[in-house]
């Protein structure tokens, strides 16, 4: 069912609201509608670090230049959203829809019962950076998004619809053997190491190159020998642990934990290595090209099929998102042909974008202090 609900990532671009500030520095005008430099900043840092480039340090150690391609790319990907967001949110306005202070209490509760409690709820927020602020406007936003779909077309899923998706898509909810981990990561990326080195030192050899890439990276073994010396002295500090001294920031903001997973989610090292053991131990240091990994292995599952009782409600759900992201699709192509949209800084023009050549190093190198 994950890989179902994957492509639920695509809403966030039509069912995330965006309030635009009126500053002097635009660089978009939509309908009238004026986009900052301050709005593409913000969306793009957000994207940044929500990407799996936030284990290398996330939008502060990202080159915001044209010349990198990475760059180039995400800039193309925040302009459109942000123009679509505007005439949604215009369209939203015209029609006179709002979120009364009920929608947003029974859209608190749906999603309170779904993750279990507030406690928890509160636990997800912090982990992910979002203030209570924040998700409320989220949610009213939500909210009026799908208010807005329901003008335009009523959807409703039921039953013998998830019932009919389930039967024809098997191997969505089939699976093999999968065990639950947590793992702290010490980064030692050979690759990265040496393309950080050449773009500090251009004039080192390649010799020069290797050996001192091969100490830092003798560096980051020592340091992951003495982490996993911590671990085994305090094995029920893993997570904490972890939370404080893994180089994956994405797990270790849930304190290392990865959940369950098949034996292809992970690189082969990574995967053997969780397979072979069991329960509520710990691992040998565990090498793969991301760096130097400590596994705990928390729990394991055998191959099986999940019952449709269990996943009903997630299909109901991924079936009116589905749905709702068409209606929405729709309308945004309509909208568009429709918009007057005046690029009022080229950088940010589609038309007259540069054509770079792709350069390797698309990160800056890491700040030593998230090591």
């Amino acid at each position: 069912m994950k890989k179902l609900l994957v492509c639920l990532a695509v809403s966030t671009v039509l069912l995330t609201g965006c309030s635009f500030t009126h500053k002097n520095d635009g660089i978009i005008k939509v309908n009238g509608q004026v986009i900052t430099q301050s709005d593409f900043d913000k969306e793009f840092d957000k994207a940044v670090d929500n990407s799996v480039l936030k284990q290398f340090g996330g939008s502060k150690n990202v080159i915001k230049s044209d010349e990198n391609p990475l760059y180039a790319v995400f800039k193309e990907k925040i302009v459109n959203e942000l123009i679509i967001k505007s005439l949604i949110d215009s369209e939203i306005e015209k029609r006179n829809i709002t979120a009364t202070k009920e929608d947003v209490q029974a859209e608190q509760k749906r999603v309170i019962d779904k993750v279990g409690s507030k406690e928890e709820l509160n636990k997800i927020l912090k982990q992910r950076g979002i203030s209570n602020d924040q998700f409320t406007n989220d949610l009213k936003t939500q909210i009026k998004i799908r208010k807005l779909v329901d003008t335009i077309e009523k959807i409703n899923i039921t039953d013998a619809d998830a019932q009919k998706f389930y039967n024809t898509h098997p191997q969505e909810f089939t699976h093999g053997e999968q065990v639950r981990a947590s793992h702290i990561l010490i980064s030692a990326d050979f690759l990265q190491i040496v393309t950080a080195l050449k773009q500090k030192n251009p004039n080192m050899t390649p010799t020069e190159l290797n050996t001192a890439a091969e100490k830092q990276m003798a560096e980051q073994k020592k340091k992951a020998e003495a982490i996993l010396a911590e671990v085994r002295q305090n094995p029920a500090d893993f997570a904490k642990i972890a939370s404080q001294k893994s180089d994956d920031r994405a797990s270790a903001e849930r304190g290392g934990e990865l959940g369950f997973f098949p034996k292809d989610a992970m690189v082969p090292e990574f995967s053997k290595a969780a397979f072979a053991m069991k329960p509520d131990t710990i691992s040998n240091l565990v090498q793969t090209n991301y760096g130097y990994h400590i596994i705990k292995v928390t729990d394991r599952m055998e191959a099986g099929k999940t019952p449709f009782v269990k996943v009903k409600d997630e299909i109901k759900f991924y079936l009116e998102t589905q749905k709702q992201i068409e209606v929405l699709k729709n309308l945004t192509a309509t909208l568009m042909k429709q918009a007057d949209i005046e690029y009022l800084n080229d950088n940010y023009n589609p038309a007259k974008a540069v054509n770079v050549t792709p350069e390797p190093t698309q990160v800056k190198e890491p700040a030593k202090t998230s090591k």
